[in-house]
């Protein structure tokens, strides 16, 4: 059983907020950490709409399914009756006590505006991720927060096989794993395929289909399988379209219906008032490079033969450690990337509320040259005192200074970093 860093902001969610909405893709956990919970530090019933008498009774009455119910209560999948939100709304609205509901759903309820706006100022929104490679390890260091911090100051600890930074066959052996629970403790890649693969039918021929209601989305698992390609590259509606031969609107109600299962989750170009020309395109993501892999068909062996297909799943991956651990840390900052007209980029840009920002750039080999600073020296140089730190994320042994600010970074210390003593 692993411990889920976001524990901590679910249980304080609770003692201040009404609704707590804990979303997630399916099988990332959710209903493991709240039943758990439940089980102990705040007592609630437990019911699932994935039960079909259940739904059935939510979806015909929802004032007088809710109604009856007293004390603490977790819903399930609560996505399957989305009616049963104005009733939730009207309920805290009569009686306003903390924790009276636990939400858990597998579509993202921030693209769900109807949705989300019925409960305004009432509900906190989480998002439980697949497991990140911290908590695998038993890591509760959150490293973006160590990058926001004054000094950047760290030491590397050893995970659990006892290897160091610099072990490629392990960094490519993570990227293939994923982090889904159900996959990390399968051993054996025939049997992760299988996993993957019958978690994508469900997830396409069943979730989607009831999410959007609708027939003739028989060309999502290829756009999926098209959208993975384009992993860490810019985001062409127009190209994929032609690719694909299917109108542009509807591609674009495909990506929607994909990035609200958390399946697609797109990196978003940062902007600023710089005098200069930016790219406005998004960057294609997945959620998880293990779910990634399996659309490429990549094994441990490809990525190690082909270093293209390397530098692009290794950037996935470290876009996804970060989304997960903004997701419970401090800092909290939002990712985006960066790109100039001219060429210039910056692989992920971290930018907390106060605007400040950290740059990251990510590198599958185990050396780093002055060179590799360039679109960090140049983001430094646009943005001045609002530029805290830029890091190249690199599979090397050493934090190594290239200048006051700006850092060579194990790519490990994603899970083994630790505040220096």
């Amino acid at each position: 059983m692993y411990k889920r860093s976001i524990r901590t902001q679910l249980l304080a969610a609770l003692e201040d907020t009404p609704v707590v909405f804990l979303n997630g893709a399916r099988q990332t956990g959710k209903s493991t950490l709240v039943r758990e919970i439940a089980e102990v530090e705040h007592p609630a019933r437990y019911i699932t709409f994935d039960d079909p008498t259940v739904l059935s009774a939510a979806r015909h009455d929802p004032a007088g399914f809710l109604g009856g119910m007293d004390g603490s209560v977790i819903i399930d999948e609560v996505q399957l009756a989305p009616h049963i939100f104005p009733v939730l709304k009207l309920l805290v609205d009569r009686q306003r006590r903390p924790g009276r509901f636990m939400l858990t759903g597998s579509a993202n309820i921030l693209l769900v505006p109807r949705v989300a706006e019925s409960l305004a100022g009432r509900m906190e929104i989480l998002t439980l991720w697949p497991l990140s490679e911290a908590e695998i390890e038993g890591s509760d260091e959150n490293m973006i927060d160590l990058l926001f911090a004054k000094e950047l100051s760290l030491h590397y600890a050893v995970d659990r096989t006892g290897r160091r930074a610099g072990d490629r066959a392990d960094l490519i052996a993570r990227l293939t794993r994923g982090g889904y629970p159900e996959v990390v403790g399968r051993r054996n890649e025939e049997r992760r395929r299988s996993w993957f693969s019958s978690y994508l039918m469900t997830i396409l021929q069943r979730d989607v289909r009831e999410m959007a209601n609708i027939d003739g989305l028989t060309e999502l698992p290829r756009v999926l399988a098209l959208l993975a390609t384009r992993a860490s590259s810019l985001m062409n509606l127009a190209d994929i379209s032609r690719n694909i031969d299917i109108p542009q609107t509807t591609l674009r109600r495909y990506m929607t219906l994909l990035e609200t299962t958390f399946l697609l989750v797109p990196v978003p170009a940062w902007s600023a008032n710089l005098g200069k020309r930016m790219v406005k395109a998004s960057k294609l993501a997945m959620s998880d490079t293990g779910l990634l892999t399996y659309l490429l068909g990549a094994n441990e062996q490809r990525l190690t033969e082909d270093s293209s297909l390397l530098g692009r799943v290794l950037e996935n991956f470290v876009v996804c450690e970060l989304r997960k651990q903004a997701s419970w840390g401090k800092t909290k900052p939002q990712l985006f990337h960066f790109r100039t007209q001219t060429g210039l980029e910056v692989d992920i840009i971290l930018e907390d509320a106060a605007g400040h920002l950290v740059g990251v750039e990510v590198k599958a080999s185990a050396t780093v040259t002055s060179s590799d600073f360039k679109g960090l020296r140049a983001l430094q140089e646009m943005t001045g005192k609002l530029f805290r730190r830029g890091v190249i994320l690199y599979n090397g042994t050493e934090t190594v200074g290239f200048d006051s600010n700006l850092f060579a970074v194990p790519i490990s210390s994603l899970w083994s970093a630790r505040t220096a003593a």
